[in-house]
């Protein structure tokens, strides 16, 4: 999954980065309203994260200028400012959800699984198709009796397959999913993460095809 953060406080930033890389998600991450508009606009990504402390512009413009242009990304608003009138505000603007600063990266790796589940109509943080299972709370796979926790790139791979079960994409397509900005992947980086999956369950649990296109099970 790949998300966007839009947060000018560099402390906070890093610190989100690296723990969601750890988590197994790419990471686009901007500092100012104008980047983050930019990125907005550009599209890909699965969810933002939105400080609303922003240089310039605040967090909840950014959001209003989002919702008006008809972005409906999911949008999780973080933010010192707790007071009511602000919490009201960003919810009522299009946020889908919020949480202050200070915070846990457990909680708010939680409530963004939360946000994907209603966006997704799921009741459970448990992707199924094909007769595989990905748990995005415990990273474990399951295929054919075989359940594995799998490493974070590894886990990536299989979400990003997971969330368009049958779905044929391109490598180019994949490595958008698995690998945020700067982030460099070597030629034949997704073959070596697929070849890794298959040896730990089975080889019909991503499929190939005319050589060039991957899809898991329909």
């Amino acid at each position: 999954m790949r998300i966007l953060l839009i947060e000018d406080d560099p402390m906070i930033g890093k610190s989100l980065v690296r723990a969601l890389r750890d988590q197994g998600m790419s990471v686009d991450w901007t500092t100012s309203d104008i980047e983050g508009e930019e990125a907005l606009a550009v599209g890909g990504h699965a969810l933002v994260l939105l400080d609303l402390g922003l240089p310039g512009k605040s967090g909840l413009d950014v959001l209003r200028t989002a919702r008006a242009a008809g972005n409906k990304i999911p949008v999780v608003v973080l933010t010192a400012r707790d007071d009511l009138d602000n919490r009201i505000a960003g919810l009522d603007l299009g946020a889908d959800d919020y949480i202050t600063k200070p915070f846990e990266v457990r909680e708010l790796v939680a409530r963004m699984r939360a946000v994907m589940r209603r966006q997704s109509g799921s009741a459970r943080s448990v992707l199924e198709a094909g007769g595989i299972t990905l748990d995005m709370e415990t990273h474990e796979v399951a295929f054919r009796g075989n359940h594995v926790l799998l490493p974070a790139r590894e886990f990536a791979l299989m979400r990003a397959l997971m969330d368009r079960p049958g779905a044929i994409l391109s490598r180019e397509q994949i490595e958008k999913r698995l690998y945020g900005w700067g982030e460099e992947a070597e030629s034949n980086a997704v073959d070596v993460l697929i070849h890794s999956v298959r040896k730990k369950f089975d080889k019909d649990i991503i499929q190939n095809v005319r050589g060039m296109i991957i899809k898991t099970s329909p």
